[in-house]
């Protein structure tokens, strides 16, 4: 059977995997500049004679044809890249670039992928089709390696008839997995927004225009873009983060800068949300006597799981772990570069479980103490391989 020869050698080139995971880890790097990280990849996969092309700058797309007949193609996702956070975390393979972290997980996505890569490379006689293998840079910053992997074609010649991806989860239990078909994870905006008024001295508000007042009445009312705006029955999350007055304390500043992030889940209220907030922003401060830059970066857009091929690896992923290890997942309202691919193709992306309270890898992703429990890496290659034959009809 497909599934026991998956299963062993999932388990053969596990302590691999996991060397993989730590030396990634130990030396991660930001968005665009995954160049060693880059490096070491080809290095494997020209180990075991898989073809392999660049993409993206840093990306690296290979590809595995089976020897069977067969024009399926179906693609499979890791991202590269780490995030400007210094590590907390006192482990043998911690951070060694200071402030830069593998806090999300992409370190497993990539080490995952490569003993994915090993697996299916051993299991072309048994096979038909061709498996994309799509090692993409910078998931964490816009406007996204995706976007520009797609626009350099790394969706053609050959075209995935599906593509799939994983990402660690810490809420979910290290050994299980959880998919959601249909709209799963939002959009995501960046807002960054000036109010200028005219400073001055803080005994003396009548003489000037206070944008620190002006700025908390733009905030307030905003909310009710969300509140009173949107309908109810579609997720929309309006939150700001970052508030700059650079005065003090009898000193009133001639701006004040707003930094903050919308997301939703469907792309017309998206669109009339924009709209909303930005004319009501510039209107409100026009009548308190100053005006605001109101500067929208739109980011990803919202990521839908296609229903019959998440159906489909719901099943291999039951059949190949188990019923009791496969859960349901929430809308996530959180957002991923994966979407713009989901957005192309029929896609489907599931969660990896990694949280393990025993073993302190229970913390959120994007947070200095994240890790994973180790021991999803015995079904994260074997799992997505198994996905990819099952899908290709084998």
């Amino acid at each position: 059977m497909i599934k026991n020869k998956v299963q062993e050698l999932a388990a053969h080139i596990f302590n691999d995997v996991v060397g993989y995971r730590q030396h990634i880890h130990a030396n991660p790097e930001l968005s665009f500049k995954e160049f060693e990280t880059s490096l070491f990849i080809k290095d494997k996969l020209k180990k075991w004679g898989i073809e392999y092309t660049d993409c993206a700058n840093t990306g690296v797309v290979g590809l595995i044809t089976g020897n069977q007949p067969s024009d399926k193609v179906i693609a499979l996702r890791a991202d590269m890249d780490a995030l400007p956070i210094h590590e907390a975390n006192d482990k043998p393979y911690r951070s060694k670039n200071h402030g830069v972290m593998h806090a999300c997980g992409h370190d497993v996505h990539t080490s995952s992928l490569l003993g994915t890569a090993y697996i299916l490379n051993q299991l072309k006689d048994d096979f038909g089709g061709t498996i994309k293998l799509i090692f993409q840079p910078a998931e964490e910053l816009l406007p996204g390696g995706a976007s520009i992997m797609i626009k350099e074609g790394v969706l053609e010649n050959p075209k995935p008839n599906h593509i799939v991806g994983q990402h660690v989860m810490p809420l979910i239990d290290a050994g299980k997995v959880g998919f959601r078909s249909g709209i799963y994870m939002a959009s995501t905006d960046e807002l960054y927004v000036t109010v200028t008024g005219k400073g001055g001295h803080g005994a003396q508000p009548h003489q000037n225009i206070d944008p620190v007042v002006i700025a908390s009445h733009i905030i307030i009312a905003l909310q009710q873009v969300v509140s009173r705006n949107a309908d109810p029955r579609i997720p929309s999350v309006l939150s700001f983060g970052k508030v700059i007055a650079n005065g003090a304390t009898n000193i009133i500043p001639n701006e004040v800068k707003i930094e903050g992030t919308f997301r939703t889940l469907d792309e017309e209220w998206r669109d009339e949300a924009h709209k909303r907030m930005k004319k009501m922003a510039e209107g409100i401060a026009e009548s308190m006597g100053g005006s605001c830059d109101f500067d929208i970066h739109r980011g990803y857009p919202f990521l839908i799981n296609e229903e019959k091929l998440t159906a489909n690896a719901r099943a291999f992923a039951e059949e190949f772990l188990g019923k009791e290890n496969v859960v349901d997942l929430d809308i996530w309202m959180a957002a991923e570069d994966f979407s713009f691919y989901s957005q192309v193709t029929d896609a489907c992306f599931y969660r990896l479980g990694t949280g393990n309270a025993a073993k302190d890898t229970q913390y959120s992703v994007h947070t200095p103490r994240f890790d994973v429990d180790e021991d999803a890496l015995k079904i994260s290659t074997g799992l997505m391989a198994y996905i990819a034959l099952k899908q290709l009809g084998n």
